[in-house]
């Protein structure tokens, strides 16, 4: 992340970092590599994934319509774009999602991979084999 931060910021996109400085109930755009993706059954539909960037971790919280809304890109995106609103409450922060983008493809452009479907699968072993898409922790 550290690698897209001068131009996330220039686009008005908040760090973790800078989730203090955002008031209670503001709306806010960040984006961050996918860590961890949660829906338990406990939670009446609602999805927890958390983020990580360079400067810290955030949890978002995506209501069932959202999600519904935004399934494929919150079950795939390896980096995660959200728009959404800041929900602080007894000392635990959240963001609040509204909308999510998957940006995948700016780590593909930071590997020197091409996002095109006329690529031929890599070969095991091979150079384009090791990527630095981190796999995350996902609920099936």
């Amino acid at each position: 992340m550290t690698f897209l931060r001068r131009n996330m910021t220039r686009q008005g996109y908040v760090g973790a970092s800078g989730l203090a400085g955002v008031a209670n109930g503001a709306a806010l755009r960040m984006a961050g590599i996918v860590l961890i993706r949660q829906r338990p059954g406990s939670a009446k539909g609602v999805c927890f994934i958390t983020l990580e960037d360079e400067t810290g971790s955030v949890n978002l919280v995506v209501w069932p319509k959202v999600f519904a809304t935004f399934r494929k890109v919150a079950m795939t995106a390896r980096l995660l774009e959200v728009h959404g609103h800041l929900q602080r409450s007894d000392g635990v922060t959240h963001v609040v999602a509204d909308w999510l983008g998957d940006r995948s493809d700016a780590l593909l452009r930071l590997s020197g991979e091409q996002q095109r479907g006329d690529l031929p699968a890599p070969r095991p072993g091979h150079p384009r084999q090791h990527r630095i898409l981190p796999r995350s922790r996902d609920f099936h």
